[in-house]
Parts: C-alpha cells; structure tokens; sequence
C-alpha cells in the first residue's frame, strides 16, 4: 500500500457520520474525531492551523501554505462529514482494497477528494516550487446536510481569489450546480376514535390534498423555462409521517420538501409561491403549517470564467485528460462560497453514482490522479495571467 492509499485507509476508517437531522446515536457520529486526527497531521506538517468551531462537537479545520512568492491565494475545500452508513452491505469503517478500488463509507464523497488535497498541500509544503500560488486548505463540516461549515468559512475573510471544491466529479470540471431549499409542511385536524371517523378530522386526508396541489406544481416547474446547462427546477416530497395509531383518526400528518432552484431563483420566493398557492387551492389558512426551512443552499451559476482555461491546462498536464466542463444537478460547497462573491469550481476523483452507496468504493488511480491535479493547480494558478 502507498503513502496515498494509507492516508486514505485511515480517513475512511475515522468515521465522521453526519446525522441528518435525525435522533441518531453512536460513537461514529460527527467530525470530531476526524478533526482531531486533520489538526494533528497539519501541525506535524509544520504549518500553521486553526480550528473553526461550528456547533458543538463540530469544527472546520484550517490550514494555511504561503507560497515563496506569490501574492494569489487559492482556497482548497473539501468536506469532513459522510451520509450514515444504513444499509451497507461492506464493514463501512474497514477499508478494504480489491482491484484497484478502496471501498468504505465515504472513499468516494468525499474521503478519496481530501487524500488527494492532503497529499498535494504537503507536497506543497514539502518542495515550496517556485511561482506557486498559496493554499488555504478548508476541511469543513455539515455538507452533507445544512452546510453550515461553509457558510461560516464564506462569512471568513479567507483573501481566497478562487475555490476549487472537491467533489465526485470523475476529473471533469464542474462550474454550475442547483441549490436547494427544504423545509416541513404540517396539517392539522382533529383526534377521534377511528370507529366514529365522522366525529374528527383527518389530518392525512387534508394532506393528500396538499401532495395533490404539490404534484401539479411540479408538473408545471418540468414545464418552466430550463437553465442552458441545468435544466428545470424540480420539486420533490421525499418524507412523510403522521398520526399516532391505527384506530386513532389522526390530527397530524408532516412531509419534508425538497425544492431545487436553478441560477437566478430566490428561495424565499420560491416557498412563498407554493404557500400561496396551497392556501388559496385549498382554503387552507387555519388547518396548515410552513416550518421555516431547515436549509437553505444556494446554486452555483456557471461562472470562474477567466479561470476555466488555466485549470483545464492544469488538470490535463496531471491527466493526460482535458476535463469536460459541465453542470450538475446536486448541491456543494460551493453554492455557499460563491453566494458570498469568491468564484468556485467543483473538480475530483470519483463518480458521484457511487457516492452514499451500499458498497462505496473509489478508484485508487483516480485518486492519484487528483493528487497530481492539485498539485498542478496550484502550481499553475500562481504563475498565471488572468484577463
């Protein structure tokens, strides 16, 4: 096993589970433990770092390389956390190799991306090449659910002229993305013996109502007007519960939605247009319930113009590849970094369908390649003039 395949190994092997919101509970819960080791491996580097406290047990991990002579800064960020391992069919925190792949929860989104970043920072580090710009490295927190590690780094003065957001993204580029905005729609009725329906009002009747009006707002939203390269919004109803038993009519019934919005969509709009309409369908101002949304993350409009150019050089002179330049319908990093002005794109090993799979797995050679992909971005964008 290789230097690169080790860190890897013991990346995957540091669970970092991101509980989503739900009442999980369990050691391999949080980033905590994968901060402590990233301080650690930063500090016996010899750099300077700083940890970015979030929430409790929750930390960004910061670390700073300042090039020779460069005044351009860069901003490398990869996520700490993974999606909970439910349903996997491999140990999730025993990394395994077979036939060039590293299976494990996390080797593909995004442990394999962070190996590939450590092990460009350190080579950085290690030969400080002349001309190279300098690297703040960001290891952040809760992207897997409300990314609240990248909005706290977006509101940090980082003096970063570009981030480079690791992602599964098979090596190509990536400079646009959806955003999305999820919150919880409640209906309310009235509790009674299930043997007298007649005596109560049920709150999952009142519900179907609701998902009705919701599917023809998403039947029109597939008819809206398509980004050039992200195509519609959409709409989804992805959870459903409600009343307390069987024999029970129920006074209760909550879905969670999931709303992606496309470049140049406001999100508080976008949840106030489909209020309105269920309160005017419906009549239904006294019996339903909008929670404020749990999260809220912006899009990534195709941009980092000036920069696509130097990076596609860079990665190709790593690959032997010139990467695709492209789009994709899922949320990152990126969508709070750009918000706040830093222009972004999203680049790593990887394919996202292997991502939160019952089998994650990445290939090793990708991987490398990454490493090298880095390393050379860094090297390039420091020497490069931008018009």
């Amino acid at each position: 096993m290789d230097d690169l395949a080790r860190l890897l190994s013991t990346l995957v092997a540091i669970p970092s589970v991101n509980p989503m919101g739900r009442a999980l509970t369990g050691s391999e819960l949080l980033e905590t433990r994968l901060s402590d080791y990233l301080e650690t491996w930063f500090r016996e580097l010899g750099v300077r770092c700083a940890r970015q406290s979030i929430t409790a047990g929750r930390d960004n991990v910061l670390a700073w390389y300042e090039a020779p002579s460069s005044m351009r800064r860069i901003l490398f960020d990869v996520h700490q956390d993974t999606v909970p391992a439910d349903g996997m069919i491999i140990p999730p925190f025993a990394p395994a190799i077979s036939e060039g792949r590293l299976y494990g929860r996390g080797a593909c989104d995004v442990k394999g991306s962070m190996a590939a970043m450590l092990m460009a920072f350190a080579r950085l580090v290690r030969e400080r090449p002349a001309g190279s710009a300098s690297v703040l490295l960001a290891c952040t927190v809760d992207e897997e659910y409300t990314h609240t590690g990248s909005s706290r780094l977006a509101e940090t003065h980082h003096g970063a002229e570009l981030a480079i957001v690791a992602e599964p993204t098979s090596l190509d580029l990536v400079n646009s993305h959806k955003g999305a905005v999820r919150w919880k729609i409640c209906t309310r009725g009235v509790a009674c013996h299930s043997s007298t329906p007649f005596a109560g009002v049920n709150a999952i009747y009142r519900m179907g109502r609701v998902l009705d009006e919701l599917e023809k707002h998403a039947s029109l939203l597939a008819l809206s007007p398509p980004d050039p390269i992200l195509g519609p919004p959409t709409l989804s109803v992805g959870r459903i519960e409600g009343g307390q038993s069987v024999n029970i009519v129920p006074d209760w019934c909550e879905i969670e939605v999931d709303r992606r919005l496309v470049p140049g969509e406001d999100a508080t709009a976008c949840v106030r247009r489909i209020k309105n309409q269920l309160e005017q369908s419906l009549a239904a101002a006294e019996w339903i319930q909008f929670d404020e949304p749990s999260i809220c993350l912006p899009p990534l409009a195709a941009g980092a113009t000036c920069w696509i150019e130097p990076l596609r050089d860079a990665i190709a002179a790593a690959t032997g590849r010139r990467p695709e330049v492209t789009g994709v319908p899922f949320g990152t990093d990126a969508g709070p970094l750009s918000a706040r002005g830093t222009p972004c794109v999203v680049f790593g090993p990887g394919d996202i369908a292997q991502a939160h799979t019952k089998d994650e797995w990445i290939e090793l050679e990708q991987v490398e390649l990454a490493a090298e992909a880095y390393y050379q971005i860094a090297l390039a964008l420091g020497q490069v003039s931008l018009t």
